[in-house]
Formats: structure tokens, sequence, C-alpha cells
């Protein structure tokens, strides 16, 4: 894999865009979270796929889907950015996040699988926390009774996250911003409960909440455990897919955590994360949603992406 462009800083983080022999592009990130130092807690979120075949109207890597990234190429984007900081292979954080985000569904990859079965062999992590992130698509039963075999053997005692990306508690509407088969909130709940075991990490429902998004707390608790799930918000991040699609983002800064929502959440006895997040990452580009390689080729474009794109050639 060449490394072909990059933008960021070494404050907040940096995106990497990677070439493969095939000439198939994906881009991956490493990111602390300010003012907790990077020996303390880092990030990495790497691409399952080559774009995504799902298409959720506030994300750029959904207008091309071109595969699935081997096992050989999923580690690839790991040991680049372990190895950059840390040739040895030994990372010293205490919390070390290796997020399966960045590009794709990765229910849709089960070379995923593979890696995590790996990476506790390969590196010396032993702050390590894996995170999947998906929608859970219809058809991937399988990936996920083999993530629950993996999580038992090697990642309990809260040494694992899983997030559902939900976004709005109405099917309807669920189905507009996530345009494919998935599963219901109820199958979603089921295999929850038997994803979870004492001493796990709560289980993420992640909500992205555009304005005017229907939201129902009372939907949730119908379904969830608060005692086994807590709910996450986050912005509608600046992508140009949320520009197109009108998307104008419900929360915008910590200091929204006195919203009624927020309250009402709690009220039902959920944990609730408004995550906001470093906005110089909308700069980067590093944020979730955005995709530099869209960003390079649209003519008209947004003022988000402010940070200057190196481009690194190769002989």
């Amino acid at each position: 894999m060449d490394i072909i462009a990059k933008a960021g800083n070494e404050e907040v983080a940096y995106v990497y865009v990677g070439e493969f022999d095939n000439d198939m592009m994906v881009e991956f990130v490493e990111s602390i979270q300010p003012p907790i130092p990077r020996e303390e807690k880092w990030v990495l979120i790497i691409s399952t796929l080559f774009g995504c075949p799902v298409g959720c109207v506030m994300c750029d890597a959904g207008e091309e889907f071109k595969g699935i990234l081997t096992e050989e190429q999923l580690l690839k984007q790991i040991d680049f950015l372990i190895r950059e900081r840390y040739p040895d292979g030994k990372v010293p954080a205490p919390k070390f996040k290796i997020q399966f985000a960045r590009m794709g569904e990765p229910a849709y990859n089960p070379n995923v699988l593979s890696v995590l079965r790996k990476l506790p062999e390969i590196y010396n992590i032993p702050g390590f926390i894996p995170s999947i992130s998906t929608i859970a698509p219809s058809n991937t039963s399988s990936f996920f009774e083999e993530l629950l075999e993996i999580k038992k053997q090697l990642y309990s005692n809260g040494k694992f996250q899983l997030q559902f990306s939900i976004h709005s508690t109405d099917d309807r509407f669920r189905d507009k911003i996530i345009p494919t088969k998935k599963w219901s909130l109820a199958q979603i709940a089921d295999y929850g409960k038997r994803f979870y075991q004492a001493g796990d990490r709560k289980i993420t429902l992640n909500f992205a909440l555009a304005k005017d998004t229907p939201f129902d707390p009372e939907v949730l608790i119908k379904h969830f455990d608060p005692s086994l799930f807590l709910i996450k918000i986050t912005p509608i991040n600046p992508t140009y897919s949320a520009q197109e699609n009108k998307l104008v983002t419900h929360f915008t800064s910590e200091n929204d955590k006195e919203d009624p929502l927020i309250h009402s959440l709690k009220s039902y006895g959920y944990d609730v994360i408004l995550s906001i997040g470093e906005l110089e990452e909308n700069q980067i580009g590093s944020n979730c949603g955005q995709y530099i390689k869209k960003h390079l080729e649209q003519e008209q474009k947004i003022k988000a992406y402010s940070y200057p794109i190196q481009k690194i050639s190769h002989d």
C-alpha cells in the first residue's frame, strides 16, 4: 500500500489516503481526544470496504462500491499507523481503540472477523479495545454470530465496543436515512441481550440527529434496557451528502447537554453521551461521513475542509 495523500495535524488527527496494487484507494485515520495525550488514549479508524453500498444520506462514501478489503489490506492500514508511531508494535496507551468505521459497513466483510482474532497476536496492545459500528444489515446473521463468539473468547470484561447506528426511532424515516434492508429495533435489542455479559461495556445506540428527525424515547424504552444499552448522540457532520440532502444538525456544541431531549432520555434511566468531538476534525476531513476523495472530486467545495491535503507521489 502506498500513501498518496494526507491531511491533518499532530494535535488532533491525520486522515490518510492509501492506494493498493489494484489501484483501489482507501482512507483511514489516527486521532487523539484533546486534552488527553496520545500516550493515554489513541484511536485508529480504518476502512473495511472500497466505498459503501448502503448510501446513508449523510455519508459521502456511499456513492460508489468496489468490493471488500482483504485481510491483508485491512491489516496494512493498521500496521502503517502503528509502525509510524511505535516501530516495535508496542502501543503504550491504556486505551487504544481501533474502529472499523471509516468507509464501509463492516458486517459486509467477514475478513474483519479474522483481523479481530489476529490483532492481539501481532502487536503488544494491552489497552486494545476494538470497536464495530454497524447498521446491522439484513442477511448478515453469520457475521454477528461469529462476532459474539470472538467477543466472548478475546474481548470480554469491557474490552469491546459495539455500536448500532440507528439515527431515528421512526421506521419509515430510518429507511430514508439508511436506504437498505436492516434489522428492526426489536432484532437489534434481541441480539444485544445475547451479546452483553456482566462486565461488558454497554452497547451503544448511535443517533446522528438532524433537525426534525423523529425521535421518541418511549419507543426506545420499549425495546432497549438501559442497563444494557446507552444512547450516543452525534452531530450531522458537514458532508457533501448532508448539504445535498439539506440535513441540518440538531446538536452543535457541548452546551446542548441541557436539551430537553437529553433530559428525557436520562429520565428513562439511559446513560447519554453527547459526542460533539473536535470541530477541527471537520476541517481536516477525519470525521464520520467525510470522504477526502469526494472532496477532491467536487468542483464546488464546501467550507468544512480547510486543511491542505498533501499529495504524496511515488516513483
